[in-house]
Order: C-alpha cells, then sequence, then structure tokens
C-alpha cells in the first residue's frame, strides 16, 4: 500500500458501492441539490468501479455502513493515503459523522496501517503536498497532518484556505499528469497557483464556471499519468485537457454530481505506482 502522488499508475481503490443509505433519504439534510433515483445512482458508481477494472485497478468496497448516511460514497473524503499508510478523517459536517468507522474497518481488513485519524490533503510530488482548511477541517486537524508528512519526509507544504461556498481540494484543484494541472482559477489562491508554477506544473484553466462548479470538471480521477477519467458533459474542459496532451475517459455521472461529489470524490487511492 502507499501513495504520494494524484497521477502515478493508479493500482488500488477503496470505494463504497451505495447501498440501503441512498433510498429514501432526506436529501435536503443529506445537503443532496435534488432527488435521486438510487438505481442510476448506483449504475453510475458501478460505470466507475468498471473503468478502474478496465485499467487493471484493485477495486475494494465498504461493505457495511449506517444507513443514515447517503454521502458515504464520497471514500476521498474518509481516507487520505501516505507512503506509509491511511490517514481517517474524522468529517466536520455533522451529515458525514460515524462514516469513518467502516471505513476504517476495511482498511484493517486489507491490512492497510492506519497512521492516524484527522484530515486529509493532495499530493503534489514525494515532497509537496497541498493541505487545506475549511468547513471540513479545521485548523488543528491540520496541524496534525503536517506533523505527519514533515516526519515522511514531505519539505514543502501548502496551506490552501477553501473559499466559502466549496468544501474539496479536488472540486478546485486537481493533477492531471506529472506536470499539468486543472483549476477553478477564480477560487484557487494565489499562493497556490504560484508555487504550483514554480515546480514546472502547467496550470489549465478551466474554460467553464458551469463547469467547475455544477459538472465538477475538476473532479477526476488520473489513473495514470496523462489519462483521466472524468464526468461527460464537461465538453469544453474535456478539450482544453486533451489539447494539452491529456487523454480523457468520459462517463456518465449526472445522478451521483446531484451529491455534489464525482469521481475523485467517490476514490480512496491505497495504491500507486
Amino acid at each position: 500500500w502507499g501513495v504520494c502522488s494524484e497521477v502515478d499508475k493508479l493500482k488500488a481503490v477503496l470505494m463504497r458501492r451505495p447501498g440501503k443509505e441512498v433510498e429514501n433519504f432526506d436529501w435536503k439534510a443529506a445537503r443532496f441539490r435534488a432527488p435521486i433515483d438510487p438505481e442510476k445512482f448506483r449504475a453510475q458508481h458501478d460505470a466507475l468501479a468498471d473503468v478502474y477494472r478496465a485499467h487493471g485497478v484493485q477495486v475494494h468496497y465498504v461493505d457495511e455502513q449506517r444507513s443514515d448516511r447517503p454521502n458515504a460514497l464520497f471514500c476521498r473524503d474518509l481516507v487520505f493515503m501516505t507512503p506509509e499508510g491511511a490517514i481517517v478523517t474524522r468529517p466536520a459536517t455533522e451529515a458525514r459523522r460515524g462514516e469513518e468507522r467502516y471505513a476504517a474497518k476495511k482498511l484493517a481488513d486489507l491490512g492497510v496501517p492506519i497512521i492516524r485519524t484527522i484530515c486529509g490533503g493532495m499530493w503534489i510530488d514525494r515532497h509537496t503536498v497541498i493541505l487545506a482548511s475549511g468547513v471540513r477541517t479545521n485548523r488543528e486537524g491540520y496541524e496534525m497532518v503536517r506533523y505527519e508528512l514533515e516526519r515522511m519526509g514531505v519539505t514543502q507544504i501548502i496551506h490552501m484556505q477553501i473559499p466559502y461556498g466549496h468544501a474539496h481540494i479536488d472540486g478546485l484543484v486537481n493533477m492531471a499528469s506529472h506536470d499539468v494541472a486543472m483549476i477553478h482559477a477564480s477560487q484557487v489562491p494565489y499562493d497556490v497557483c504560484d508555487a504550483l508554477k514554480k515546480k514546472g506544473i502547467k496550470l489549465l484553466e478551466c474554460p467553464s464556471r458551469n463547469e467547475a462548479k455544477e459538472t465538477l470538471a475538476i473532479n477526476y480521477v488520473a489513473i495514470e499519468p496523462g489519462l483521466v477519467v472524468m464526468p461527460a458533459g464537461n465538453p469544453r474542459s474535456q478539450e482544453l485537457l486533451e489539447k494539452n496532451g491529456i487523454k480523457v475517459i468520459p462517463i456518465q455521472f449526472d445522478e451521483v454530481l446531484k451529491g455534489f461529489g464525482a469521481m475523485h470524490c467517490c476514490t480512496a487511492f491505497l495504491k500507486r505506482g
């Protein structure tokens, strides 16, 4: 097990196939944007898992979960993988609390070492990580993760303040290859962009606010450097990625998007490289 990149060859992931928790739930209380069709919801999630398997990725599932946690499919929120093992989160939002217990149990069953239980971030390279604070993560959690990563040899930690109205790093900035990233330009702080450019990373500005905010074009997953799977319905963003040498596998994900998450949110990386 181990991860120190967002783009190295993806080999194993942890996911939660939506179960009874997505049936007859209060979509407003769960912070979904609209009611969902549970079968369509599951089918789109299955399609993503099938893409992973077709590219040689092992898909592991969190088999148990609370019946009142319809957001539990967003496993990226629950597990941040490091070179030494997993950091399991304790989500700050009340609607997500308790999900981590079952993610931790599955990690233990798989034999994945659990380093701590706190919050997550985004790898840039083996020595560089973006860590965010915001509605999901307070500064105390941030400092705990920073301590663990510096102990593992990370030398540059880029702090990113998540703007009001957003919850995730991966809806605002994401790596497509070792030297290409896409950003929601108006929502990513200058210091973060400057740090990435100084590392030689080309920043592609998502060409559509609607695609960035509504159809989550930036919330893709790199299966390997230069190959990403992303939500269908983002033609301008897909074209920009492809013009910059990134191959794109679009899949229909509109039902899952009603939960304000896409591929990256659904996928906890367990092994890369």
